[in-house]
């Protein structure tokens, strides 16, 4: 049990770095206004169970035995990139750091929560193939941990929906 949770926060780790390094990142202007024309366009269209799909979708390859760490930490880059391009383009976000929005939101405390109970699970499960010792008694485990993912990201899409929906109107606009 120890190692597990040892093991889930070495993960919530390398998703932080990896968001932290992608928010860092500059991107050129013309690459800024197609992510950004492509987030107001998908904040327009999505409700909190979009929200949840998406990020469920996301996650649930995170479970993959190897593929699910790097597929995690490419996820993290990618988003940590997207803020990037938001803190450009909207000076409000300008003096706040990458991590504040990942671990001061409750939505953003539920998905990086998530994602490391994926990834560290891809990790375990390739641990044991390493040292061919059986899968099938973690089979249970892993669909618990699959539901509270699910569960986790659900009331997540849930908060993050009402957020979006209740920023104020006189907030500059992307």
């Amino acid at each position: 049990m120890l190692n597990r949770i040892v093991l889930f926060f070495v993960f919530l780790g390398i998703f932080s770095a990896s968001f932290a390094i992608g928010a860092e990142v500059q991107v050129s202007e013309e690459e800024s206004a197609i992510i950004l024309e492509e987030l107001e366009s998908l904040i327009d269209e999505i409700d909190a169970v979009g929200i949840f799909g998406h990020n469920t979708l996301l996650a649930l390859p995170m479970f993959i035995p190897g593929f699910g760490i790097a597929w995690g930490a490419f996820a993290a880059f990618s988003t940590g990139m997207a803020f990037s391009v938001l803190q450009d383009a909207n000076p409000m976000l300008a003096n706040i750091p990458s991590l504040t929005i990942l671990f001061m939101s409750p939505f953003g405390l539920m998905e990086i929560a998530a994602y490391s109970i994926a990834m560290s699970r891809s990790y375990m499960i390739v641990h044991k193939m390493i040292k061919r010792m059986p899968i099938r008694p973690d089979l249970r485990v892993i669909g618990l941990e699959v539901a509270i993912l699910v569960g986790l990201l659900l009331a997540g899409g849930f908060l993050e929906y009402y957020f979006i929906e209740n920023l104020p109107t006189d907030m500059p606009q992307i």
